[in-house]
């Protein structure tokens, strides 16, 4: 492994990490917050515990409220507001309390009270009272993952199937206000995917439901079928809602490190939505044809790639990105290729994502590790493992998609 191309790595992630943490944006968000009566706290998602914690510091109580997030990622008891720690990317019988709580805090309230909703990505899995059984439910979450369909599918079926999602949240609040703030974790920002929308509109249609379970040949109950003939809300008029970052300041912040280690950033996109592996074979490609240009060059791409599970390994998008990449850049000097997740999970492992460098093929098959074979079983983890490409950051606090880097010279 190059040890300088992995330390400026290691920079790019910490800095591009760091411009995305949510506690400036959220306090951002509350200098002019007034309500007239109860403010009620509901916090959803990967990230939920770091805006909570911004929020009840910058406003110095509330009323009482809920925070649901992922296992681990409670840091300590916030005042005034229940935390509870659920299931990720699959909901569990935490997420439903977790929910049913939420609920209850909302209950009862007058339209002088308000109820500050703090989202962000994985809402989806953690803000969930479903309308079918949680086994159900779990079984559906994980046909979408094994199928490789993208966030977009995956919450236009999860809101029929949720007293919550699509808008559901915000109509159990009223006549309550509800002020919204989002960490967004889906490309273009449309504010009804996000954790499947429950404070917001439901842009997505019965017949788009339907026409997914049939693309990918979903097994779904008679009950879960009807349910998907049952339109989602169209118009709400209790909720304001504001966003406070996106993959696209990822990507930015990750450029501007890239340039005072003294790499040259070009921007290739922050809507990256392709197999993981084609992407890393991508950038892999990218780097072959410039590396013999004497020239320092980054090459950065934000959005969040898909898997389609063949293997019965452990890994993530990112991991099996990076490790794709391995092979298109093996001997080639200062070359290196890493991607990471913003929230510091990447699937359902420890690390946040990969880094390979053309040393990497070399240094796994001196272990008999073939790279193909590893990506068949979709075990990019404990091969990256073996030769210190996991990137470890801990839980972040924000969730706003990925970003991927090629490095050159």
């Amino acid at each position: 492994m190059d040890s300088v191309l992995r330390s400026n790595a290691n920079k790019i992630v910490k800095a591009s990490l760091t411009a995305v943490l949510p506690d400036e944006a959220v306090e951002r968000a509350l200098r002019d917050y007034h309500s007239d009566g109860k403010t009620i706290l509901v916090a959803a998602g990967k990230a939920a515990w770091q805006m909570a914690k911004a929020a009840v510091d910058t406003l110095g109580r509330v009323d009482g409220g809920v925070v649901v997030t992922k296992y681990d990622h409670v840091m300590a008891e916030i005042p005034g507001v229940t935390c509870y720690e659920a299931g990720h990317p699959v909901p569990d019988e935490n997420s439903f309390k977790a929910t049913a709580a939420a609920l209850e805090a909302v209950s009862g309230l007058t339209e002088k009270d308000t109820v500050l909703f703090l989202l962000s990505g994985g809402g989806s899995a953690l803000f969930e009272r479903p309308l079918v059984s949680g086994e159900e439910l779990q079984d559906i979450t994980r046909q979408l993952l094994a199928c490789g369909a993208d966030i977009v599918e995956m919450n236009t079926l999860r809101k029929r199937l949720s007293a919550v999602k699509g808008g559901k949240f915000a109509l159990a609040c009223a006549p309550a206000h509800v002020r919204s703030i989002v960490l967004s974790d889906i490309i273009g920002d449309p504010l009804d995917m996000i954790a499947s929308g429950p404070a917001y509109p439901d842009s997505s249609t019965c017949e788009q439901a339907k026409e997914i379970v049939s693309r990918y040949g979903l097994k779904l109950s008679g009950e879960a079928m009807e349910l998907l003939n049952q339109e989602t809300p169209k118009e709400l008029t209790n909720v304001t809602t504001m966003i406070t970052g996106s993959v696209r300041e990822l990507c930015a912040a990750a450029a501007v490190k890239c340039r005072e280690l003294g790499y040259e950033p070009i921007m290739l996109t922050d809507q990256l939505t392709c197999e993981a592996r084609d992407a890393g074979v991508f950038l892999s490609g990218i780097i072959r044809t410039h590396a013999a240009d004497g020239k320092k060059l980054a090459y950065i791409a934000g959005g969040e790639t898909v898997v389609h599970l063949t293997g019965k390994g452990l890994g993530g998008r990112n991991q099996e990105l990076a490790l794709a990449a391995a092979p298109g850049i093996s001997g080639i000097a200062g070359a290196a290729v890493f991607s990471v997740g913003s929230d510091g999970t990447d699937g359902p492992t420890d690390a946040a994502g990969g880094y390979v460098d053309g040393d990497t093929v070399k240094e796994l098959a001196a272990q008999g590790i073939d790279v193909h074979a590893v990506l068949a079983d979709n075990d990019a983890y404990h091969a990256l493992g073996k030769v210190g490409g996991l990137i470890m950051t801990g839980p972040t606090g924000t969730n706003v998609n990925d970003v991927a880097v090629a490095l050159i010279g």
